[in-house]
């Protein structure tokens, strides 16, 4: 009898041990991803603040100047969302790890946390929005685009943006609602799952509902921009061909080159693949925020932090679209397969005029 006791004895501690050393590394896991992706993160964003300040001159030239101060100010909101709250996160990881005692934060501490996330949480998707409705309207209205639109209004466009969130950030100060700690203790946000007050359901449902009205407008203004360019490349197609007799071929490819490579297609490519990105790392986490708090569904605190994780990548993805979307990558990309299209065209035309042996020679030569 002793000895079953016994040997349960140190099954137990056996699986304690076991489930405590799991847990400390399970700790350590999320501490080494948070700090890679903050770093990472961090360098991504400030080497597309570097492209986009060489890109300066020729912006101003080309009157696009409106649509750079867009993307510098949503390309410095994700550099804020990863310094800003990923420090916040970052101190609560390193608690959970080397302390054996945890709380959960609460006080002066949550609410700034939770300002912050859903401030640096809207903010990237207005200006994304902003970004989508000010080259769809230089699209489709150039005109009244050169002449209306200028730097000064775009200025004031980012901040009556940036007040937006501010104003739905910082209610909770005043008692308006309530910032909380979230699942598994490492971030603040406003209750979810079970809302305390009126307050915090109108807060979230209007987060919520801001997100997704700037998702949708992005999309629906990138898909105008990009019917417009492409019937303004069919009717240069239709010119180039009625044109084709009495000029030469070469000219011809060069210019469908250059309308490819264009600036407003390279500028329509990146908000295409801005949109296409927040759509997917922000819908999941909009969407069950609205559902979870109309519905008051419980016990979801692992989705939502996987939707929140798959948010936070927006962020990390931004810069990248300016790093590798640019006109020239793109132009190489273009030129690199309209030339290897020429060759091939130009020696298959060659090899059926000429006979084999002519063709023999002329290589040899």
């Amino acid at each position: 009898m002793r000895f079953y006791i016994t040997s349960d004895l140190r099954l137990l501690c056996c699986s304690i041990y076991q489930s405590l050393n799991y847990q400390k590394f399970s700790d350590s896991a999320c501490l080494g991803i948070s700090c890679f992706t903050m770093a990472f993160g961090a360098i991504s964003n400030l080497t597309a603040l570097g492209i986009l300040a060489k890109s300066r001159v020729k912006f101003r030239r080309q009157s696009k100047t409106p649509f750079l101060l867009l993307a510098v100010a949503l390309l410095v909101t994700d550099l804020g969302s990863h310094v800003i709250p990923g420090t916040f996160a970052l101190y609560l990881h390193i608690g959970q790890t080397y302390k054996t005692q945890r709380t959960l934060p609460t006080g002066t501490f949550c609410r700034i946390f939770g300002a912050s996330m859903v401030f640096f949480g809207l903010c990237p998707l207005l200006l994304g929005c902003a970004m989508a409705m000010e080259r769809c309207v230089g699209i489709t209205q150039p005109l009244f685009h050169s002449t209306m639109i200028t730097i000064v209004h775009m200025r004031r466009v980012v901040l009556f943006l940036a007040s937006i969130a501010l104003v739905l950030a910082i209610p909770p100060f005043f008692g308006v609602g309530t910032y909380t700690a979230q699942f598994p203790g490492t971030w603040c946000f406003l209750p979810v799952n079970s809302p305390h007050s009126t307050a915090d359901t109108s807060l979230a449902l209007v987060f919520s509902f801001l997100g997704l009205t700037a998702l949708t407008l992005s999309l629906l203004c990138n898909i105008l921009s990009g019917l417009a360019l492409l019937l303004a490349r069919m009717r240069s197609y239709s010119v180039n061909t009625k044109s084709a007799a009495h000029s030469s071929r070469r000219a011809s490819s060069a210019s469908t080159s250059f309308l490819f490579c264009s600036l407003d297609v390279e500028m329509m490519v990146q908000l295409a693949a801005i949109t296409v990105m927040s759509c997917v790392c922000w819908s999941p986490f909009l969407v069950s925020i609205g559902l979870f708090t109309v519905a008051s569904i419980h016990k979801q605190d692992k989705f939502i932090l996987l939707a929140l994780r798959l948010a936070s990548w927006n962020q990390i993805l931004d810069p990248w679209v300016y790093i590798l979307l640019r006109r020239a990558v793109l132009f190489r990309v273009r030129c690199t397969g309209s030339a290897h299209g020429q060759t091939e065209t130009a020696r298959r035309s060659f090899t059926g005029t000429r006979r084999p042996t002519v063709f023999r020679e002329s290589v040899a030569l």
